[in-house]
């Protein structure tokens, strides 16, 4: 079976630590590549704050124009709160997908809508913070995936070197 790909586009972000939190993000859900446009993150990158250190793996690109970004074969998924979006919960993510996300203080502009294949919206009252909508966006996907995932990703491996718990039942 081939590998899926994910990829993920941030307009003009402009926290570093929301971008540190979506480098975690795209760690823990083995996205492909991160990329950004815009100036603000470039000014404050040096107070990042990827504490799995996600970025010596997993690309941090800046891209001029998002849906240009080098995702070949991957369908544009825009993530916004906005009327005619698909509810998350509905959406059938592609197996290879580039999720756009909208900067923490604005909208995604009608030219990256229009150049998505899908939009998606996660139903809240209220909008949620940047890092938070990334890591349910990945969680979704990853939980629509099938439950083979759980044996990709063995607990053992994975949870903090602090944390030497097991439950019986």
């Amino acid at each position: 079976m081939q590998k899926a790909h994910s990829f993920i586009g941030l307009v003009n972000p402009k926290s570093p630590t929301n971008v540190g939190m979506v480098m975690r993000a795209a760690g823990c859900f083995e996205v492909d590549a991160v990329f950004y446009s815009g100036t603000r993150f470039e000014r404050a990158r040096k107070f990042a704050t990827d504490t799995k250190n996600a970025q010596s793996k997993i690309p941090l690109t800046y891209a001029e124009n998002l849906p240009d970004a080098p995702v070949a074969g991957a369908k544009l998924v825009a993530i916004e709160l906005i009327e005619g979006a698909v509810p998350l919960m509905d959406f059938v993510h592609p197996e290879n997908a580039y999720y756009i996300f909208g900067p923490e203080d604005g909208s995604l502009k009608k030219e990256i809508l229009d150049a998505c294949d899908h939009v998606v919206y996660i139903p809240t009252i209220g909008c949620m913070n940047l890092a938070a909508t990334v890591h349910v966006v990945l969680y979704d996907r990853m939980s629509k995936s099938g439950r083979e995932v759980i044996a990709q990703r063995p607990i053992a491996d994975n949870r903090d070197v602090n944390n030497n718990i097991t439950i019986s039942r």
